[in-house]
């Protein structure tokens, strides 16, 4: 979601005149998003702030923004090192501090090095959802259908940052994601903190963050929901074109049964999902108020590789949570051996200041973390060096996305990386069809069907 915030807010300081540097040395103005989940990306903030402060103190026309995920604590703590901290939903904020850093201000501002908008006066007169994004890619897309949460897991920020579930209009996503095909993209991400609750805004409701940890916050049956989110598939699935249309993220305890019915009858959407599990041990994931058990993720699970057998399933895992014990992490380890993922995501918990997991003593050292880390990774390489040389001999679409000397690199549909090496000159983000020939544990080698 960030990088999808990092180009809209790109296009509102194009339109304020600004052009991006590679050289963080030759930048004027550098802005920050923060991250929803680990405290170390704040961490990181802090320390490069230090730098970014001695050029301040120098350079009067050097600013600094933050933006993202920034709690009341984080911002606190990075208030003296930033000439703006925004809400994202409020970039009107930014767009005033562009033209006064750009044009003009008043002479109090200008000596004051710092711009500041007192809070509930300033918020936007707009949507930022509708501003369209200064793309980075020319051919691969995210776009955002909803902003914000609702489920309040304990370790993360979102809610309290991006505030409660706010769904995109249909016909507002339906719009930027025809242009972008009018305009030859070839992959569109839609992006969500929960995906499959687009358009049910208000239907989980805790009451405090702190005992929704305790407690279960009220729950609809999934079968009983009307499935915008499918209905949202399904007319963007009309759209003509060659391309792949991916969706994330996924919320286990939501991921509607309509919508495994209806996949695999979509042609724009490969057999791929994104299905978060943190953690297979249920302590654990009621203190992390996931709202599912490990038999209810595993039995989801069943029904999409019935419906979808070729499906690629990937996962987020976050290792040493409070109270995960070495028996807590077995019981991840038989889900990450028995489910067999495309890939893992895995992060080590470091508990964000002013979330409710923080107030939970930590029990798992940062070295444990660490070989937690490398143990689920090992199990990964090791189950995709076996599912990798089952493609070999295989014919697939892969879409090209860079290029080195003279070999290119593209992604299957399951987002396989497939390394190809030719003479001929292929053109970055178009399809090419490929005969894979060798594999390892994180790439595919094959060689261009004429």
């Amino acid at each position: 979601m960030n990088y999808s915030d990092a180009e809209r807010i790109a296009s509102i300081f194009n339109s304020a005149g600004y052009v991006p540097t590679e050289n963080e040395a030759d930048a004027n103005i550098v802005i920050v998003l923060a991250c929803s989940v680990r405290q170390k990306a704040i961490d990181r903030i802090l320390g490069k702030a230090k730098g970014w402060n001695k050029r301040r103190r120098k350079e009067e026309n050097f600013k600094t923004i933050l933006s993202g995920c920034v709690l009341p604590e984080d911002k606190v703590k990075l208030s003296k090192s930033f000439d703006l901290i925004f809400k994202i939903d409020q970039i009107d904020e930014l767009e005033r501090f562009l033209n006064c850093h750009s044009v003009s201000c008043t002479e109090s501002s200008k000596k004051s090095n710092k711009i500041t908008v007192a809070a509930g006066m300033a918020g936007s007169t707009r949507d930022y959802l509708s501003i369209t994004p200064k793309y980075e890619s020319s051919f691969r897309a995210f776009v955002p259908i909803m902003t914000g949460c609702d489920n309040f897991c304990s370790y993360c920020a979102v809610p309290y940052t991006r505030g409660r579930e706010k769904s995109r209009p249909p016909e507002e996503i339906i719009k930027e994601i025809k242009g972008l095909i009018k305009g030859g993209y070839k992959e569109i991400t839609l992006l969500g903190q929960n995906v499959n609750s687009y358009g049910q805004s208000g239907l989980v409701i805790p009451t405090e963050a702190e005992e929704s940890i305790q407690k279960d916050s009220v729950q609809i049956s999934r079968q009983a929901r009307n499935d915008n989110f499918v209905e949202l598939l399904k007319e963007i699935d009309k759209i003509s074109g060659e391309h792949w249309i991916y969706f994330y993220s996924n919320h286990p305890k939501d991921f509607s049964d309509e919508l495994i019915r209806v996949l695999p009858k979509l042609k724009h959407f490969p057999p791929y999902i994104h299905l978060p599990l943190q953690s297979g041990n249920d302590e654990i994931l009621r203190k992390m108020n996931r709202h599912y058990t490990a038999k209810d993720y595993l039995d989801l699970v069943a029904k999409i590789r019935k419906a979808m057998p070729e499906v690629t399933l990937t996962t987020d895992i976050l290792v040493g949570f409070p109270g995960e014990t070495k028996e807590a992490f077995e019981d991840t380890i038989k889900i990450v051996k028995g489910v067999g993922y495309g890939m893992i995501f895995i992060g080590q918990y470091s508990p964000r200041a002013g979330t409710p997991s923080a107030k939970i003593e930590e029990t798992v050292t940062r070295a444990e973390k660490k070989e937690r880390d490398r143990i689920i990774t090992k199990i990964l390489a090791d189950q995709l060096q076996i599912e990798n040389e089952k493609l070999v001999g295989k014919e697939l679409a892969v879409l090209i996305d860079e290029k080195k000397g003279s070999t290119f690199f593209g992604r299957t549909a399951g987002y396989k990386v497939v390394e190809i090496k030719t003479d001929q000159s292929l053109n970055i983000g178009r399809f090419y069809e490929a005969k894979i020939l060798k594999s390892s544990a994180w790439k595919l080698i094959g060689e261009l069907i004429i």
